[in-house]
C-alpha cells in the first residue's frame, strides 16, 4: 500500500514539473566587435559551441574566452560563438582586454537582454555584481542543427573547460548522436534583426537549474 502511494505521488510530481523549452533551430546574432553577424543555419554540418557569458565586467569570462581563443584551432570542425548580453559599448570595452588578432577570428556577439539565453532556457537568478543574471553556460549544437549537449555552471568560476568540450565532441562523433534531429521542431529565433524575438517565458527543469552560489 505504501509502495503504491509513493509511486502515485512520484508520478504526480513528475507530471507537474516544468519541462525545458525546445532550443531554437536557428538564430542570428550581430557582433559588437566588428561588423559581422552569425547565423546558425549557415554553418550546418559543423558543431557550434555557444558560450553564454555573463553580463557586466567579468574576469572569469575573459579567462574562459581567451583559453578557447588559444585552443580553438585544435577543433577546426567546431565553430565557437561567444555571447554577452551587454550593450555594444560595454562589450567593446570588455573585449579590449582580449588579443585583437583573436577577435578577428572570434568576434564577441551581442545577445540583447539575454533573449537568446532565454530561448535556450539558460537558468536565470544568479546574483553577480549587484545584478541578477543568467548562469554561465556552454551549449553544443550538433551538425544537424540540434542541441547535443549543454553545461551550465553553478557559479561564475564554474565553466566548461576546452578539453572537456573536445572530449564531448569526440564522443558524439563516435556515437553519431550529433546528427540526430529528434522529434521536436522549435521555432526560428532572430535575436537582433527584423524577425520576431523569442518569448520572455523561461521554463527550467530541476536538472538544468543550478542553485545560486556565492562568487
Amino acid at each position: 500500500m505504501k509502495t503504491a502511494s509513493f509511486l502515485a505521488i512520484t508520478a504526480i510530481v513528475l507530471l507537474t514539473l516544468p519541462s525545458r523549452a525546445a532550443a531554437p533551430d536557428d538564430f542570428t546574432v550581430k557582433s559588437a566587435t566588428d561588423k559581422s553577424s552569425f547565423s546558425l543555419k549557415q554553418v550546418r554540418g559543423k558543431f557550434v559551441a555557444v558560450h553564454f557569458l555573463l553580463k557586466t565586467e567579468c574576469p572569469y569570462c575573459l579567462r574562459h574566452t581567451n583559453d578557447y581563443f588559444t585552443k580553438a584551432a585544435s577543433l577546426p570542425d567546431v565553430i565557437q560563438v561567444f555571447l554577452k548580453p551587454d550593450t555594444d559599448v560595454e562589450i567593446e570595452k570588455w573585449a579590449a582586454k582580449l588579443p585583437a588578432g583573436q577577435l578577428t577570428a572570434h568576434p564577441i556577439y551581442r545577445d540583447p537582454n539575454a533573449r537568446l539565453a532565454k530561448a535556450f532556457d539558460i537558468p536565470d537568478g544568479y546574483k553577480f555584481h549587484g545584478q541578477t543574471v543568467h548562469y554561465p553556460a556552454t551549449v553544443l549544437i550538433g551538425p544537424g542543427g540540434k542541441e547535443a549537449f549543454r553545461y551550465v555552471g553553478k557559479s561564475n568560476a564554474d565553466r566548461l573547460a576546452f578539453e572537456k568540450l573536445a572530449d564531448k565532441v569526440k564522443e558524439l562523433t563516435r556515437s553519431g548522436a550529433s546528427s540526430q534531429t529528434g522529434g521536436q521542431q522549435p521555432a526560428r529565433v532572430v535575436v537582433e534583426g527584423v524577425n520576431t524575438p523569442p518569448s520572455d517565458e523561461t521554463r527550467n527543469s530541476p536538472e538544468s537549474a543550478p542553485r545560486a552560489a556565492p562568487r
